[in-house]
């Protein structure tokens, strides 16, 4: 059987049920895969259970943990829509992921949290031209919504709604969590919605994304903003605010830093996971403990709280 005609009928039987990004990822990691299992002399269509250990064997040589257990998920949900049964669910899968984190570890670097007085450091170093106000949407935004680089990415001039209360919000369209796209409003400051309509009308715009790509002669619009380029730009603005001591920042140290702040205001986990659209505890808490020492859910219960959006404002 060929790959890639394989992988070409099966993108297309899932087009339109899963986000194309997902998409993406399984036709790169069965790619991996395929790859190693022909220059090992093994067939790669339909997995076997005993490839499978062999590649988690190899795996553990040179990858990250998240990224084999990524990788291992990625062929068990091509199995199941294949027709190819449940190799990754086999005794022997399973011992061969048990060997794996025993000699490499479960645990997942997270990313460097970007709070609020972080987030200052940076805005000071975006100025006046179309990449400095782009600049400063980006770290408003990101850090507001809570949401992951390809949905902020996602948000277009249409989706700031204004709210019964007066306020505003922005309507999150698809997420990682909302796959059929039920959407989520998700509440902004009213600085943040002043700002995304000044920036609507200097660069002329009626509609499309809100965040777009900037030439190098820093006049040129394009019509979005690659999510890939959130890390750099990151990168860039933490180098002029003169913050080369912390590691690199990317786009989800937005999320991590939020939280954090939301925590430190006396949120209650449960309205920190539904800001930052976190579906379980331990997802959330696996944000925090790495930079809170022995965070206890049950601590974390207090009736009345900030929300993170006030607490940008009463800053600004």
């Amino acid at each position: 059987m060929d790959v890639k005609q394989f992988l070409d009928d099966l993108m297309a039987q899932l087009d339109g049920a899963f986000a194309e990004n997902t998409l993406k990822a399984y036709r790169s990691d069965f790619k991996h895969f395929a790859n190693w299992a022909i220059s090992n002399g093994l067939d790669p269509l339909p997995p076997k259970a005993s490839d499978l250990a062999a590649y988690i064997a190899d795996m553990s040589e040179r990858q990250k943990s998240a990224t084999i257990r990524r990788r291992i998920d990625t062929l068990g949900s091509i199995c199941f829509f294949s027709g190819f049964g449940s190799p990754t669910k086999t005794p022997e899968v399973k011992i061969a992921l048990k060997k794996m984190h025993r000699k490499i570890g479960r645990q997942q670097k997270q990313a460097h949290p970007l709070t609020l007085d972080l987030l200052e450091q940076l805005l000071k170093k975006c100025d006046s031209s179309l990449a400095g106000r782009r600049n400063e949407l980006l770290l408003r935004i990101g850090y507001e919504t809570m949401r992951r680089s390809s949905e902020i990415c996602s948000f277009c001039f249409e989706d700031l709604k204004t709210l019964p209360n007066g306020h505003f919000a922005l309507n999150l369209k698809r997420s990682k969590t909302d796959q059929l796209g039920d959407g989520k409003l998700i509440p902004i400051s009213d600085l943040l919605a002043t700002k995304i309509n000044k920036w609507k009308r200097r660069i002329g715009a009626t509609e499309g994304r809100i965040l777009r790509s900037i030439r190098k002669d820093n006049k040129t619009l394009g019509d979005k903003l690659n999510p890939a380029s959130i890390n750099i730009i990151l990168v860039d603005l933490q180098y002029r605010a003169r913050r080369r001591d912390l590691p690199h920042l990317s786009g989800h140290s937005f999320r991590v830093g939020a939280a954090l702040d939301m925590l430190n205001a006396g949120v209650p986990l449960e309205k920190i996971m539904l800001r930052g659209g976190w579906r379980k505890e331990t997802t959330t808490l696996r944000y925090l403990q790495s930079w809170v020492d022995n965070v206890n859910p049950a601590e974390l219960q207090i009736e009345e709280c900030t929300p993170v959006w006030e607490v940008t404002r009463s800053k600004n």
